[in-house]
Parts: C-alpha cells; structure tokens; sequence
C-alpha cells in the first residue's frame, strides 16, 4: 500500500466503515462482537486493501499463501515421520513466483546470455520479495522447529495484516501470530496516540524529505569523471533510500499501533552507527534477523573456521534479494567485505566520531552500487572516486556550478532539515538509547506535521523497496 497517497487512506476509511456498519446492523453494537467476526473482518480489510494496490499482486499473494498453509496441513496430516525433507518441496513452491517475476530476465539474460523476449519487461508484483520470505520463515518454523499450525484464519491475518505486507518489517511466527490470534477491534486512546506519532514522522520522511531530496539526484548520476557529482550522488541517494523506506516502515509501525498491533521496528537510525555490524543492526532490522536465523546460523555463524564464508554468502544472497542485477551482486559483496575486515582487524578503538566518519563512508560508498544498474557506468565511476588525480579544483567548480545558484538554497535546506532530524536522531539513540525517541516529542511532531503539509509534492511517488 501507498502510504503517501490519498487514495490508501480513502480505501482504508472505506473499510473500516463497512467493518462497522456491519457491526451495527448485526446487532453487535448491544450484544458482545464475537471474536471470529473481528479477526474476519481484519483478514477482509487486508485483501480489500491489496485487490486495490494491483490485481496480479493480489493473486500472486493469495496464490503463495493456499500453497504454503494448506502443504503445511497435508504434510501433518499424512506423514509420520520427519517433516523436514518436505521443505526441498515447499519451499521451491513458494520460490517459484519470485524467481519468474524478479529474476527471469536477470537469470536467463544476464547470467546465462540467453537473449529471450520472453523474460524482458516482466512486472514485479508490489511486495513479492517480503511476503514471501515471510511465508518461508512461517513454513521452516513449522515443519524444522514443529511449531503449532494455526487455524486458517489467523494464519491469513498473520500473512495479510495490510501495514506490513508490501514492504514489510518481515514479521515472525512467534511474534505476530498471538497478536492475531487474539485481535479485537478496539479503538483505544492510549494506542492510537502512540501510533499517530509513529505515522507522522514516517509521512515526513516520505512526503517531506525523501520525495523531495529524489529530483536533486538525476543531475549528479550522469557524471563517470567528476568524483565530487558522483559523491553527491550517493549522499543524495542515500539519504533518500533511507528517509523513504524508514519512512514507509514507521507509518507501517504506527498503523499497528493504532490497531493494538505491535509491528517490529525495521530501523533504529542506522545513520547513527559507528560500525557496519551496528549498521547492518539497525538498517532493515527484520530482513537481517532473517537471514541470520535461517541462513547465518544454520550454515555454522560466525563459529566455524568457514565463517567468513559465511558471511559472504549471508550479504551476496542479500544483494540478489534487493534486486536482479550484477550492481545488487556487488553491493552485497561490498558489505560482506566490510564485515569481514572489521572482525580480521579485530575490533580497533578508535574515538566515536572518527568510527562514525569510517561507517558512514563505507556505507554511501557502496550505495553506488545500489542505485547505478549499468555496469560499465557503475566501474567507471569506482574508477574514478579511487583516482587521486581526478579530485581536482576543477572538478569541484564543476560540480557546484551542476545547479543553477538560485535553486541552491532548495537543496541545501533539505539537507539542513535531514542533518538536524539525524542530530535528534543520534541524541535519541546515544542518551536514551530509544530510536526515535526526540523525534516522538510534541513540539518536533508538530514542526514535522506543518513541514509535511507544505512540502509535500502532491505527486504520487510510489515508495522505493516496492520494486523490491
């Protein structure tokens, strides 16, 4: 769902007034709401909500989630035995519309050079990437860790809760599921308070820094020699991808809330870390806890003579995962890399600030892998930020006189307004250790609500990890 657009809160107003027009007409405003009409009326809203974003993203959803619960059902009823082998069957079912959908065309074009039509223009439903790893987690646990099968209507509200489908945070079993299971609609204060901060924040993230920081980045892209434009570039982009996609997650987080859900916070101001294994903490919180849990851990961690290995394999997976893409490939292998030296250096001391400036240059370096999808533009350009000639006066004149003076004061004001949204974000981190936390305040909500309301584009700028 689009957070940043009318139309989802239009829908979302919509269903929930059916939900209680319903609840009127059948009498439930004097008589006790049985429990299976609220949790049915959850599970309805979902989809509703999912049918509006994309038909085929609804289908495909609805496609993966039979398969996964009803194998599930039939593998417990009808064999006695060890149930993990059925997981080299289930699992490939589950994979096999993420693999057509976002790796056709990348598999068959890119690796093998194969040249087809065919796998060429391919639309990616919105989500494919999240609710499917979602539903393999809800499998493994299952089958390998013989968690209990839930009814089915839980187990829908646990796949298809509408804040946490399309981008998640990847919810867990044991997390979400008992939050399901024993939903109510109930409107209380305290929560929907709660919640509401959580969504302003994340909506100027969204409509106030990062769609606005997007039309600043195009000028800078297009330069392979100017180290300067292309340092710029990943500042922009980085800032963007982290306002815009925290952004979606805390409106995500806040949607819960109000609900009475509590959603797993996917960022803890990662731009606050001073190291990459702290970033890697904080970044995407739920996709990392992910794969370490069923792919770190099981291939022996970080305890095995083998573990650099494995935290190759952990970041190189984790690239193909944010995309189809020879860039993506080496964006994972980059911050494997990174991860890999911090522990051969064996975790210098060095003073904060320096730890951070490291961190932070390690990481919006190799966010140029991430946005720049032509390879031979992505080398030239790793060529020219590691050639100490090309840093010259000329170049930097360059690129300040990219954008016309006057429009100057545009950008550097969002990048005032980030830079003093991450100063809160580090006090709220380092003093109180609660992301976040000076954020939540009154007086900056209410600055962030206005700024919203003015800045916001009126564009219907879709959120980037859709693609995702």
């Amino acid at each position: 769902m689009n957070f940043a657009e009318l139309r989802f809160w239009g829908w979302l107003l919509l269903g929930l007034s059916v939900i209680g027009a319903l609840r009127v007409g059948l009498g439930f405003r004097i008589s006790p709401v049985p429990p299976q009409f609220d949790r049915l009326a959850l599970a309805s809203l979902g989809m509703f909500l999912l049918a509006c974003v994309s038909w085929l993203t609804f289908v495909i959803w609805l496609a993966v989630s039979l398969i996964s619960y009803f194998g599930l059902r039939w593998i417990l009823q009808h064999d006695g035995g060890s149930k993990r082998k059925y997981l080299f069957v289930l699992i490939p079912l589950q994979l096999a519309p993420l693999f057509y959908f976002k790796y056709a065309d990348f598999v068959a074009n890119g690796v093998l050079g194969l040249d087809v039509n065919w796998a060429r223009g391919i639309l990616i439903p919105v989500g494919i990437s999240f609710y499917t790893f979602q539903k393999i987690a809800f499998v493994i646990d299952t089958l390998a860790f013989k968690e209990r099968l839930p009814g089915f209507l839980d187990y829908m509200n646990f796949v298809g809760f509408f804040p946490q489908i399309v981008a998640g945070p990847i919810e867990r079993k044991r997390d979400l599921l008992p939050q399901m299971e024993q939903f109510r609609f109930q409107w209380n204060r305290r929560d929907i308070d709660d919640g509401a901060g959580w969504i302003v924040i994340g909506l100027f993230f969204k409509m106030g820094l990062a769609d606005n920081l997007a039309p600043w980045i195009p000028p800078f892209v297009e330069s392979a020699d100017n180290p300067y434009m292309i340092w710029i570039a990943n500042l922009l982009f980085g800032l963007r991808i982290y306002y815009d996609f925290a952004g979606y997650s805390l409106i995500a987080v806040g949607l819960g809330r109000c609900l009475g859900i509590g959603l797993t916070l996917n960022f803890l101001s990662p731009y606050c870390s001073t190291n990459v294994v702290e970033f890697w903490r904080r970044w995407h919180v739920t996709l990392s806890q992910w794969f370490r849990d069923y792919l770190y851990v099981p291939f022996g961690g970080g305890r095995v003579r083998w573990w650099a290995f494995n935290v190759a394999l952990v970041f190189l997976v984790s690239g193909v995962w944010h995309g189809a893409g020879w860039n993506f490939v080496l964006w994972g292998a980059l911050h494997g890399a990174f991860l890999i030296a911090l522990r051969w250096s064996g975790g210098w001391r060095v003073p904060v600030p320096l730890a951070w400036m490291g961190t932070m240059f390690a990481v919006f370096l190799a966010w140029l892998a991430f946005y720049e999808l032509r390879t031979e533009m992505l080398w030239a350009k790793f060529q020219t930020l590691f050639n100490p000639g090309s840093y010259k006066i000329e170049a930097l004149l360059s690129a300040v006189r990219t954008l016309p003076r006057g429009e100057l004061v545009v950008p550097l004001g969002l990048l005032s307004m980030a830079s003093v949204t991450l100063a809160l974000e580090w006090l709220s981190v380092r003093r109180l250790n609660e992301p976040y936390a000076w954020l939540r305040r009154p007086l900056p909500l209410a600055c962030m609500v206005v700024l919203t309301v003015f800045l916001a584009s009126g564009k219907n700028n879709a959120f980037i990890y859709f693609a995702f």
